[in-house]
């Protein structure tokens, strides 16, 4: 079975239409200022409306306050919301509830340990999704770091729930990363960029390639 793909930190039209005539089954938009990634309310609406039936627009957000979500969820069609910050199991299960909405975690993983700390959300999350931890300096971003971790942590684990790869994966890597962890879905993000916040078709449709047929 083909490797499902999610493009995430789309914000341009040029990159959803790479992305969903590449094959892309999930498109993420990020809602969170501080990531040259952000995209605003109308934008990200517009965004939206350019997936087609069958392709998942995922709204990442990092430790977002209800009102924020409210403001996003009734204005941007979305079929998924991500959780990229430090919201616990509580908050997780109350915003899926609160939007009736399928919801996706972020666990950082530096160390064997970190990935304990999944179990904890297999009642609250629907998905799980393992990415790199950021460096430890003010500047880091929760996520789109362009950083991995070490894959080999994942062989051999399983989990009750769908999960995604992330962190670091690009063009030339992502075929590996799914051979040594089996990951059946992944995420990429500033692997498919020409600079920070600008998504390059070409390297969309590389990943994708890689990704599908690897």
């Amino acid at each position: 079975m083909a490797t499902q793909v999610k493009i995430c930190g789309i914000n341009h039209p040029d990159a959803m239409q790479a992305a969903v005539e590449g094959g892309a089954r999930y498109v993420g938009l990020v809602f969170y200022e501080r990531s040259p990634r952000h995209v605003p309310g109308p934008l990200a609406a517009q965004l939206a409306r350019l997936a087609p039936t069958g392709v998942r627009v995922v709204g990442l957000f990092v430790d977002p306050d209800d009102r924020y979500l409210d403001q996003i969820v009734t204005t941007v069609p979305l079929d998924m919301i991500q959780l990229h910050g430090e919201e616990t199991p509580a908050r997780v299960a109350e915003i899926r509830k609160r939007y009736n909405i399928e919801v996706m975690k972020a666990v950082k993983v530096g160390e064997a340990a970190d990935l304990d700390r999944a179990a904890a959300y297999l009642d609250s999350a629907d998905r799980l999704l393992f990415d790199a931890k950021p460096p430890k300096n003010v500047a880091a971003l929760p996520g789109g770091n362009g950083l991995s971790f070490d894959w080999t942590l994942l062989a051999g684990r399983s989990w009750a729930k769908p999960w995604m790869l992330s962190g670091g994966l690009n063009p030339d890597n992502v075929a590996e990363g799914v051979r040594l962890t089996g990951a059946a879905s992944v995420d990429v993000s500033s692997g498919v960029e020409s600079r920070p916040g600008s998504k390059s078709p070409e390297k969309i449709r590389d990943f994708l390639k890689a990704a599908m047929n690897g």
